[in-house]
């Protein structure tokens, strides 16, 4: 069967977050090296901050409770105001005739604000901001509604993204087929055959 719908993941999937982590991220760095109340690599921490979500990341490394109020703070009303790129290979999956949504993790506020940036709402039928300031849902919940709310087949839908134990899991537990999308080989090691590290080898999984 092919896939008549498409589900991708925002970040490091259609852009890299390492090229606005600097100047986006500069105040939440600062607060957590200033307060250094949490524990393992500064270093580390501002890594994981650029690939997953932020209570995720501040549970891991153990913050004081006071560290992610204050993170919470900067978090909050963050934007990204200044000028952004897509990866260059995204252009080919804007010009894919399938119906398209965005399912995405992180803080509202600034979310909307990097697709805006990215001139890419339009792209796509539904947009979906997993702010988990707001809900305790998961991807997993939010692809589930997605089907029933617009009666799609399991078996026509492609769930695309970076991260195997975010979209991917989520995708594999529904029984959704998946692509990694490995452009920043955070997975060279993986020897699966649903990854690709362009979108030029997408169309072989439609």
């Amino acid at each position: 069967m092919s896939k008549s719908v498409l589900i991708f993941d925002l970040d490091n999937t259609i852009y890299p977050v390492s090229s606005i982590a600097e100047k986006l991220f500069e105040k939440l760095y600062a607060v957590i090296e200033k307060s250094g109340d949490y524990k393992g690599d500064l270093e580390t921490i501002k890594l994981e901050i650029q690939r997953t979500p932020f209570q995720k990341v501040a549970k891991a490394f153990s913050f004081s409770e006071q560290l992610l109020k204050d993170c919470m703070e900067v978090h909050i009303n963050l934007t990204y105001d200044d000028p952004m790129q897509y990866f260059p290979d995204y252009e080919l999956v804007r010009k894919l005739p399938q119906t398209k949504f965005l399912v995405t993790s992180g803080f509202s506020k600034l979310q909307h604000s990097k697709i805006d940036n990215l001139a890419i709402r339009n792209d796509f039928k539904e947009i979906v901001i997993l702010d988990l300031q707001q809900t305790n849902d998961t991807k997993k919940d939010i692809f589930k509604r997605l089907l029933t709310k617009y009666n799609l087949p399991k078996d026509e839908v492609l769930i695309v993204g970076d991260d195997i134990k975010s979209e991917i899991q989520a995708g594999k537990e529904l029984g959704i087929d998946t692509v990694i999308y490995d452009r920043l080989e955070k997975y060279s090691e993986l020897n699966v055959t649903n990854k690709i590290e362009n979108f030029s080898e997408l169309p072989k999984f439609l």
